[in-house]
Formats: structure tokens, C-alpha cells, sequence
């Protein structure tokens, strides 16, 4: 099992990973899948089930999939570009798509959110169909959205990925194993991680990746902190992050600040974070769009708050953390649809504080432990969007997830690196309780939260 750091942190937008980047990859893999079968279709539609129907609409996956189907791909997305070609295809009722022409398609009719039971491989299905010029369905593939940008088709769902490359030098699937490496190699997990990632590209691609995605999460908490104004999606909620900074520089300028009040910078990096996602952003998915602001503002309260912090380090931060993204991942699950809120938020905490561990000097071990720490403290979280926007209680969970990353780290470091939970347990415990959880509480705004609101 590989899973690169690219793959754990994707450059994307908001307002969710497996709602608005999931389906607008398929969309794009489903344009190529038409491009290689040997007749042509004159048409389009798509059909969403489960999750992607109940909160589709809060999570922009019905614009995902029409910008999907006109070639848009998250990581070059131009927003602009995409507002006029949505205007553009509700007008004209057809897609001009490169390689198979003009195809009818009008959203009011061609789009179909479907209510009923969800589809038997994952809660997140959609089926995306290629039409004769009578409209008869004459090409059809089901994906399946499985949470942070990752999509597999129905034939690859529960199917391990095929490994293509060179081997990698350290092929752990468990913390277990990654310890257990750690130990005969001398190595440090964010060494192990940089070896495996070279096996499969040049130093120079892996170094200017890892920049670029440091780059595109400090600007985004930078427009995060530098914007107000009411998010979109009927909620009214409005932005607060740029009014808590103001307030915290002020109250540093005059010597009023308790110690405490360093939550309140951590909560606001985050909470920066999730108001440029809700509002549909460039956001890094880590491990999710949901979850994004935990491990950046992770990040950000090393670098500015903590004495002998570095720059030339977040790409040790950003390998730990992906190391630990990727055992979850392979293990259990970073979907809210799946696994509930304890699979993203708890999984960005866990990833944040085995980095901050691992760039405050931490052992193997003590990072290992610093992720148990926060992931065994997420356990039970449900998934329950208001109106299925990912805005309350998303945005502040982002900040006390983080704010959990850091306090988890700090505890590790203070010990040895011996505990009693193993990580890879942790996982598992995640894994059991996703599965028994209610359909309800696992991002369909059927309960909690999402059904608890005020009449008016």
C-alpha cells in the first residue's frame, strides 16, 4: 500500500472533498471513459444516490459534476471561468466537451437527485450515463466518491489500487510496522515517508510539491483572515476569523493577552481555513475538504507562535502527517459519509499531531503516540451539516480539532513514547464505530446538529 503525500493533500476547492471534488473528478474520468468506446453518444446524465443526493446541493456537487462534465478538474479550477459556463450550459442545455463535440445536456432534467436507499458500495454513488440522440441510455458507469478527492468506479470498488512504479523502501500498512522500520532503519517516520515518495519521483518534483501545498494553505488562511461577509448557502452565517484577528492584534498590542487566549490564534488559523471552503475556495484537502483547517492552522501556530520554528521544515510536518493520513486511510476510512465526522476533523488531528510532534523533535514513537492521542479523542464524532452546508458546526470543529492536534503532541512529547492504546487500534476503533453508527449522523443532515436548529 502507497499513498503518496499528493494524494493525502490535493490542491482542490471547496466546499468538500467527496461532495464538489469527488464528483467532478468521476466526471472528468467518465468524459474518458466515452472518448475510448468505439461509437459516439449525443448526450449526458447523471444521477446522485446516498449522501450526494441528501446534501448535494450544500455541498455544490450538482455545480461539481455539471463543471465536471465540461472539463473542469479541481486543481486548475477558475472560478470566473466556471460561473459563466454554468450560465452558459443552463442556457444552451449542452456541453461542449473536447473530443466528443456538442452533447445535450440541461441540469433541470439531465441532473437527478435520487432520495431513495443509497447505492450497495458506498454512501457517496452517482451514476453518470451517455445517451443516444433519443436519449436512451447507451453507456453508464457508477462512482463512487470514497472521501478526500478519491474516486474508484464499481468494479474497482474494495479492490486494493494496483501498485505501478518502483517498489518502495518502506512499505508499512500498519503503525505497528512503521515503528518497527523506524527501529531498524534509524530512520525518523518523516525520512521513511521522503524515501518512499522518492522512489516515484525526483527530489526536485517531490520538494516543489510539497511547497506548493504549504503555499496554497498559508494563502488561504491569509484570504481567510483578510475577508468578512456572510458565507453562501442560506445559513447567514457569517464569517469571523478577519473580527477575531482584529481582536486578538489589538489585545496583543495593548499587554492584555492570558495565556489562554494562544486557543483563540489556533481556532482562528482554522477557522480561516473552513470559511474559505465553505465560501468554495482554493483549499488543500487534509486529509478532507471538511477537515482542511486543522492541519494548517497546526502549522501556523508552529511557525508564528513557537520559538525556533522554520519554514524549511513543514515539509517534514507535511510527510509525518501524510504517513499517518495514509495508515487511516488504508485502514478505516477519512469519509464523513462512511465513518462520521471522527474519520475527517479526527483524522486531520490525528495527522497534525504526529507532524507538530515530529518537527518539535519527537520520537517515532512519541509521534505515533501524539496521533493515538488525537484520533482516540475524536471517537463517536458524528458527521450532521446543518442544510448539508459544510458550515456549522464544521468551522469551529476545524478549530478544536486543531487545538486537540496541538494539546495531543504536547502531552506525547512529555512522555517516552510507551502507552497504552496503539494507534493501529485507534484506527480499528474508528473503523467498528463508523460502521455501527446511524445512517443519520454520517454526513446526510438526517440528525444531530443538522435537525436541532432554530425556528426562525
Amino acid at each position: 500500500m502507497f499513498l503518496s503525500v499528493f494524494e493525502i493533500f490535493k490542491v482542490g476547492i471547496g466546499p468538500s472533498s467527496s461532495h464538489t471534488m469527488g464528483p467532478m473528478v468521476a466526471a472528468a474520468r467518465f468524459l474518458d471513459h466515452l472518448r475510448g468506446l468505439p461509437f459516439a453518444v449525443s448526450g449526458l446524465r447523471a444521477s446522485l444516490h446516498g449522501s450526494l443526493a441528501f446534501t448535494g446541493v450544500g455541498h455544490a456537487t450538482d455545480r461539481a459534476v455539471i463543471l465536471g462534465l465540461a472539463g473542469f478538474t479541481p486543481d486548475a479550477y477558475d472560478a470566473e471561468r466556471a460561473e459563466a459556463m454554468l450560465g452558459q450550459i443552463e442556457t444552451d442545455g449542452k456541453v461542449a466537451v473536447a473530443g466528443l463535440g456538442d452533447l445535450s445536456f440541461a441540469p433541470k432534467t439531465d441532473l437527478i437527485f435520487d432520495y431513495g436507499p443509497a447505492l450497495p458500495g458506498h454512501a457517496n454513488g452517482m451514476r453518470l450515463m451517455g445517451l443516444d440522440h433519443q436519449g436512451d441510455v447507451i453507456a453508464q458507469e457508477t462512482y463512487y466518491s470514497i472521501g478526500g478527492g478519491f474516486v474508484v468506479t464499481e468494479d474497482e470498488l474494495g479492490r486494493e489500487p494496483a501498485q505501478t512504479g518502483p517498489a518502495i523502501p518502506f512499505p508499512f500498512e500498519s503503525a505497528a510496522q512503521m515503528l518497527e522500520m523506524a527501529r531498524t532503519s534509524g530512520k525518523s517516520i518523516a525520512q521513511m515517508k521522503r524515501a518512499n515518495e522518492l522512489a516515484r519521483m525526483g527530489p526536485g518534483t517531490l520538494e516543489q510539491g510539497l511547497q506548493r501545498l504549504w503555499q496554497v494553505m498559508r494563502d488561504c488562511i491569509d484570504r481567510g483572515l483578510g475577508t468578512d461577509g456572510v458565507l453562501p448557502g442560506g445559513l447567514k452565517v457569517r464569517r469571523r476569523a478577519q473580527a477575531i484577528r482584529e481582536a486578538l492584534e489589538r489585545e496583543a498590542g495593548l499587554n492584555l493577552t492570558a495565556p489562554h487566549v494562544i486557543n483563540d490564534w489556533i481556532s482562528t488559523y482554522a477557522m480561516a481555513v473552513n470559511e474559505e471552503n465553505a465560501a468554495g475556495g482554493q483549499v488543500v484537502t487534509a486529509p478532507t475538504n471538511g477537515a482542511a483547517g486543522v492541519v494548517p492552522a497546526t502549522i501556523r501556530y508552529w511557525l508564528d507562535h513557537v520559538p525556533g520554528a522554520s519554514e524549511a521544515r513543514v515539509g517534514e510536518f507535511l510527510l509525518t502527517a501524510a504517513a499517518i493520513g495514509g495508515l487511516v486511510k488504508h485502514n478505516a476510512s477519512i469519509s464523513g459519509a462512511e465513518c462520521g465526522c471522527q474519520a475527517e476533523v479526527g483524522s486531520a488531528a490525528a495527522m497534525a499531531a504526529a507532524g507538530l510532534a515530529a518537527v518539535l523533535g519527537g520520537t517515532p514513537e512519541q509521534v505515533e503516540n501524539a496521533a493515538e492521542i488525537a484520533l482516540e479523542h475524536h471517537l463517536g464524532m458524528t458527521c450532521d451539516p446543518v442544510k448539508g452546508l459544510v458550515q456549522v458546526p464544521c468551522i469551529e470543529r476545524n478549530g478544536l480539532g486543531a487545538i486537540k492536534a496541538v494539546s495531543a503532541a504536547s502531552l506525547a512529547l512529555r512522555g517516552d513514547g510507551t502507552h497504552f492504546m496503539p494507534l493501529d487500534n485507534c484506527i480499528e476503533a474508528m473503523r467498528q464505530t463508523g460502521a455501527d453508527m446511524s445512517e443519520k449522523y454520517k454526513e446526510t443532515a438526517l440528525g444531530g446538529l443538522a435537525v436541532n436548529v432554530p425556528n426562525c
